[in-house]
């Protein structure tokens, strides 16, 4: 296997480990395949073990960015429901962040999720929400204390040093302080959205595409880099639309806007 994963790509995609029948039993993806594969294979946890016991064959495909590689990971993770993915496939996202008003302000504040409200999006520990958050917070210059990161009887640390525009001690008008909160959701809301992403391609001279049409995600494809704008749509390929991939397209445009 040495061999086999010193020959694998150095680049964003998809890979694959199959058994000795031929069984698909584990797929992943990495913005480094060979870097990620080499984990699996050198891993003392009882699923690299596993892995390591039981794959005869690796395969792999190059995808050429984050986005793409995680869109195509997680359709087929679902149609295939590999062995070893079943951790992968039963992921609780326990953690929502939800937009609530405090004193007249738009706060953007992580709870427990529940079937009582709508989340804008989902993570599945409170640390990965509280960094998403403390991004959100800082590119849009919002205030820690009213986003619930920062507890205190008067104005938030970030106040103290000038990073924050005093709405933690209603200095900052409400008007003023809610377009900023209303410019972020605007960027990440997919509902009746239509988008089209262009992210690198497989290669130098290719482009990687993932459509969004009417809030409901198409599906992804890749074009030349010389293709006409309105020629890129014939290059999608249809996928299915689901509550993970719009997490995944979520969490991009919030990685976009931070």
């Amino acid at each position: 296997m040495k061999e086999v994963i010193a020959g694998l790509p150095c680049d964003a995609g998809v890979y694959f480990f199959y058994d000795e029948h031929e069984r698909l039993i584990y797929v992943g993806k990495s913005i480094n395949i060979r870097k990620r594969v080499q984990q699996h294979f050198t891993g003392k946890d009882r699923k690299s073990v596993k892995i390591q016991l039981f794959t005869k064959r690796i395969a792999c495909e190059v995808m050429g960015s984050e986005l793409i590689a995680l869109l195509y990971e997680s359709d087929l993770i679902k149609k295939h429901q590999p062995i070893y993915n079943r951790s992968q496939r039963r992921v609780v996202y326990q953690y929502g962040l939800y937009l609530k008003e405090i004193n007249g302000y738009k706060a953007l504040v992580i709870d427990k999720i529940t079937i009582e409200k709508e989340e804008i999006t989902s993570f599945s520990t409170l640390k990965e929400a509280k960094t998403a958050l403390f991004h959100i917070t800082e590119k849009h210059q919002l205030c820690q204390k009213i986003n619930g990161l920062y507890k205190s009887s008067s104005s938030c640390f970030q106040y103290q040093i000038k990073e924050c525009n005093g709405a933690c001690i209603s200095k900052e008008s409400t008007v003023d302080y809610n377009l900023r909160v209303d410019e972020f959701l605007s960027k990440i809301t997919i509902k009746k959205f239509n988008r089209l992403f262009e992210v690198p391609g497989r290669t130098k001279d290719e482009t990687g595409l993932v459509y969004i049409e009417n809030g409901v995600y198409k599906g992804f494809g890749f074009c030349s880099n010389t293709t006409k704008a309105d020629l890129k749509l014939t290059f999608i390929q249809p996928f299915q639309d689901n509550k993970d991939v719009r997490r995944i397209l979520i969490r991009h445009l919030i990685a976009e806007t931070s």
